[in-house]
């Protein structure tokens, strides 16, 4: 008699299986496609969570921040640096992300500490500067947000491309 015959008449009987003849859970497996549309499309809410910044800060709260105060609501070039630096902030995030996805363990941990302190160092700049303080707040603000919107979209990006096959 074959001894596993008997492990798996136990089990049928019992639902008892022992540990040496369990399915061992394999690597988990990245869906890169999936986590790197979830990149591109943080880029673009990251680019367009500057752009509304922009508009609050400068064209509702009057605070001029990223561009001389004689150039409205929208800035200047300064709007688009600002907006295509938050994108590929965002893409470089996904870049991040994806490389502890395939080499550390709990790389949503690892992922959440770099992203929080990034967005501590962004926020903290502008107060090294000779701006007034009205722009540093807003400066702050904004990057703040940007670090926000860009953190949690990827986490949320990098949950959904992680696969578990067994």
């Amino acid at each position: 008699m074959d001894p596993q015959d008997g492990y798996e008449w136990q089990s049928q009987q019992t639902g008892y299986v022992p540990p040496q003849h369990r399915p061992r859970p394999q690597a988990p497996r990245v869906d890169a496609g999936r986590l790197w549309a979830g990149g591109a499309v943080t880029a673009v809410v990251a680019a367009l969570t500057s752009v509304v910044g922009l508009l609050l800060i400068r064209g509702v709260l009057g605070i001029p921040v990223f561009a001389p105060e004689g150039d409205g609501a929208m800035g200047d070039a300064s709007t688009g640096v600002l907006a295509m630096g938050a994108a590929l902030a965002a893409l470089m995030a996904t870049g991040l992300l994806h490389v502890l996805m395939l080499a550390t363990p709990q790389p949503g941990t690892f992922f959440v500490w770099i992203v929080t302190l990034t967005t501590a160092v962004m926020v903290l700049l502008p107060f090294t500067t000779s701006a007034a303080p009205d722009a540093k707040i807003g400066s702050a603000a904004l990057y703040l947000v940007i670090g926000i919107a860009i953190g949690s979209l990827l986490s949320a990006a990098g949950r959904s491309a992680m696969r578990r096959e067994y």
